[in-house]
């Protein structure tokens, strides 16, 4: 079982920048997938980003690829998206996956838990 709670979300000015954090429990966090995820009001969830077991491998939506990195911190349980020049449309709620393999992954099939999520909202 992992549990996972997102933070770091907030209001912010296009062109500036947030970065989220998911702190994970459980043992097995180093040995899965790791995954951020958004859903803006009134459209379904989306892949933004996946970060492999190692942190050597990374996956990302075409439109934050050069704008956000996933990284992650093993040995502390916890994953992060930092987002660089945002922009209206990433305003959305940003939720933390973990998932049951081991390579970065853009599908939300591989992905077993989830956290609550975190909203992120960028003022034009």
């Amino acid at each position: 079982q992992v549990q996972l709670v997102e933070s770091g979300g907030g209001l912010v000015q296009a062109g500036g920048s947030l970065r989220l954090s998911c702190a994970a429990s459980g043992r097995t966090f180093s040995s899965r997938v790791m995954g951020w995820f958004r859903q803006a009001p009134g459209k379904e969830r989306e892949f933004v980003a996946s970060i492999g077991w190692r942190g050597l491998t990374s996956v990302y939506e075409n439109s934050v690829k050069g704008r956000c990195t996933i990284s992650r911190d093993n040995a502390k349980n916890t994953v992060y998206l930092q987002m660089n020049n945002l922009k209206p449309e990433d305003t959305a709620v940003y939720y933390c996956a973990a998932g049951s393999t081991v390579g970065a992954v853009p599908s939300q099939s591989d992905y077993i838990y989830w956290g609550q999520g975190t909203q992120v909202t960028v003022s034009s």
